[in-house]
């Protein structure tokens, strides 16, 4: 791979996401971000907030295009990406200060979501912020139109994948010990959710 891969969607928002997370993660702490993808999200926000050390993670087959995006960003507090699936019996660290995740759970099947959010109750630490960035449903029911489409589109590429529910979420992570700090409004549709472990 000789060109860094590109997502648009990452560079739209990019600095909404920054504007929130700023506010929950101000103290310095390490953030460990599920799902880095191409690793515009890493580079962007480690270069907005130098009081934070940085971890992205994702899938094997991702790790090549966030290493290009981190050599070029040349970041000290920035690290190098891990390898890293939620259903991964062993994750790659002892504990966890902070957690960001974008875009994740609605590729994920709901058993994985599941999962996850079982592995975050096995390595947060105790007060661990947990933000979520993502389209979901409330009442069982599309926001918009356009996620709508984009709901379908998930599910003829993957029948597992698709917009979850915020109640399922809601109740998911409640069950787990962490509490719904915020829902916040994000553009085109989409929400930040704001979490702490007990």
């Amino acid at each position: 791979m000789t060109h860094k891969p590109f997502s648009q969607a990452c560079e739209n928002n990019k600095d909404p996401i920054l504007q929130i997370i700023r506010t929950v993660f101000c103290q310095p702490t390490t953030v460990w971000e599920i799902g880095s993808g191409t690793g515009q999200h890493a580079c962007y926000f480690a270069s907005h907030l130098p009081h934070l050390e940085w971890q992205p993670t994702d899938r094997s087959e991702n790790i090549p295009g966030i290493r290009l995006w981190r050599e070029e960003a040349k970041l000290a507090n920035l690290k190098p990406p891990l390898s890293l699936d939620v259903t991964d019996a062993v994750w790659p660290c002892s504990s966890i200060d902070s957690l960001f995740t974008s875009n994740t759970l609605h590729i994920m099947s709901w058993d994985d979501v599941q999962i996850f959010f079982d592995r975050l109750t096995e390595h947060l630490n105790p007060k661990a912020f947990i933000c979520i960035y993502g389209p979901f449903n409330y009442n069982g029911a599309y926001t918009s139109d356009s996620n709508a489409f984009f709901d379908q589109w998930l599910k003829s590429q993957n029948t597992s994948s698709g917009i979850r529910n915020f109640e399922d979420i809601l109740a998911l992570s409640t069950s787990r010990g962490f509490s719904l700090l915020n829902d916040i409004a994000m553009p085109a549709n989409n929400r930040l959710l704001v979490l702490q472990n007990s």
